[in-house]
C-alpha cells in the first residue's frame, strides 16, 4: 500500500488515534516554494537583495533556499560565493560575514528577535501590506534590515482530499503547525479546510505541543518530514514521516513511513489498522469462546479427544485463515 509500519504496536496505536498534527512544509505542501516578491529597504535594490540572498543560500538544501537560488538564476543574477565563516542555524537561518559585514538571512524570529535587528513601523507596515498570505524571509546586513523576500508554497493537490478523508475516518482534531506568519498560515489552512492551526511555531515548540495534547488524554499522530520534526515524531503516540523527500532523521524517528509522500495514504493506514484490530478481537473472542465451550463440555463428561483437538489446533487454523482477510482491506475512500 506504499507505507512501512515499524511494529505491530504502532498499528494498534494508529487504530485508536483521535488527533493528527501536521507540520505544514513538505507534508501538506509540496515543499516546492517560489519567490513571489522581493522588497528592498535602504541602500540595496531588490535585485541586489535577491542576489545576496542567493549567494548566502546556495549551499544549503532547504527548499526555501533552493527557491531563492532558482529565482536569482531565472533573473540571470550572478551570485558567486562572496562570503565566509558560514553559520547555519537549523530551522532558523544563516549567519556569515559578507564583505566585512555580518549578514544574516532567515525567519522573523531569527533575524529580529535572536539577532536583535531593528525594524521600523514603516517597514512593518510595508511587510504586512505587501507580504500578506506569504512566508517572509528577512535579510539583514551590517545590523540593518536590508530587505525581505516573500515566498509562496501552495498546498499539495491531494492535501485537501486527505484532510477530508481523515475527518470521514473519525479523526476529530486536525492541527497544522507552521513557522509562517499568522496570515500565511491562515491562507493555507483555509485552502485545506483546517480550522485549528498554530503559526510562528519554533522547532522546539512542536514536541511541547504534542505533549500538551497527550496530557489531555488524546492519542496523537504527528506527520512531518524535516530534521526539526524528529523530536515531535518521537514524542507522539505515532510518528509518520514522508519517506521520499523526508530527512533521514525524520524517517529514523518515525513509526510509519509513507514511501511516496502521499498524505492520502494516512487515512488508508488508519483504515487498515482498524480493520486489523477488528480481526484481532474477532480471533480472541472466537478462540476464548470455543475453549470455554469445550471446557464446559469436558466438565460435563461430554467432550472427547477430537473436540479438544479442534479447540486447540482447529481454532488456531481458523484464526490464521481469518487473519488473512487483512490482506484484502480496500483503500479507504470517502
Amino acid at each position: 500500500r506504499g507505507f512501512v509500519v515499524k511494529g505491530g504496536r504502532y498499528l494498534e496505536s494508529v487504530s485508536h488515534a483521535d488527533t493528527i498534527v501536521f507540520d505544514k512544509t513538505g507534508t501538506l505542501t509540496n515543499s516546492c516554494p517560489t519567490v513571489e516578491k522581493v522588497l528592498s529597504f535602504g541602500e540595496y535594490t531588490s535585485d541586489e537583495i535577491l542576489k545576496i540572498s542567493a549567494c548566502l543560500e546556495e549551499h544549503f538544501p532547504h527548499s526555501v533556499a533552493k527557491a531563492i537560488v532558482k529565482a536569482a538564476k531565472a533573473k540571470q543574477l550572478d551570485h558567486e560565493e562572496e562570503h565566509a565563516e558560514v553559520e547555519y542555524v537549523v530551522a532558523h537561518g544563516i549567519a556569515t560575514m559578507l564583505h566585512g559585514k555580518r549578514a544574516i538571512i532567515g525567519s522573523e524570529h531569527f533575524v529580529l528577535e535572536d539577532e536583535n535587528i531593528p525594524i521600523t513601523d514603516e517597514q512593518k507596515s510595508v511587510i504586512e501590506n505587501e507580504c500578506e498570505g506569504f512566508s517572509v524571509i528577512y535579510l539583514a546586513i551590517g545590523g540593518v534590515l536590508s530587505g525581505v523576500i516573500c515566498i509562496s508554497d501552495p498546498p499539495r493537490s491531494e492535501a485537501h482530499e486527505a484532510i477530508q478523508l481523515l475527518r470521514e475516518s473519525g479523526i476529530d482534531n486536525i492541527i497544522m503547525l507552521t513557522g509562517d506568519h499568522e496570515g500565511a498560515a491562515k491562507r493555507t489552512a483555509d485552502m485545506l479546510g483546517i480550522d485549528n492551526f498554530r503559526a510562528q511555531v519554533l522547532p522546539e515548540d512542536k514536541a511541547t505541543i504534542i505533549e500538551e495534547l497527550k496530557n489531555e488524554g488524546r492519542t496523537v499522530i504527528m506527520v512531518g518530514d524535516g530534521i526539526n520534526d524528529a523530536p515531535a515524531l518521537t514524542r507522539a503516540d505515532i510518528g509518520i514521516a514522508m519517506g521520499a523527500m523526508g530527512s533521514d532523521a525524520a524517517i529514523e524517528a518515525a513509526d510509519i513511513v509513507l514511501m511516496d509522500d502521499d498524505p492520502l495514504k494516512i487515512a488508508t493506514a488508519i483504515h487498515i489498522a482498524r480493520k486489523c484490530m477488528h480481526i484481532v478481537y474477532e480471533n480472541i473472542y472466537f478462540a476464548i469462546g470455543i475453549k470455554l465451550i469445550c471446557l464446559l463440555l469436558g466438565a460435563l463428561g461430554i467432550a472427547n479427544m477430537w473436540m479438544a483437538i479442534f479447540a486447540d489446533v482447529g481454532v488456531m487454523v481458523i484464526a490464521v485463515v481469518n487473519a488473512i482477510r487483512a490482506l484484502f482491506v480496500k483503500k479507504y475512500e470517502m
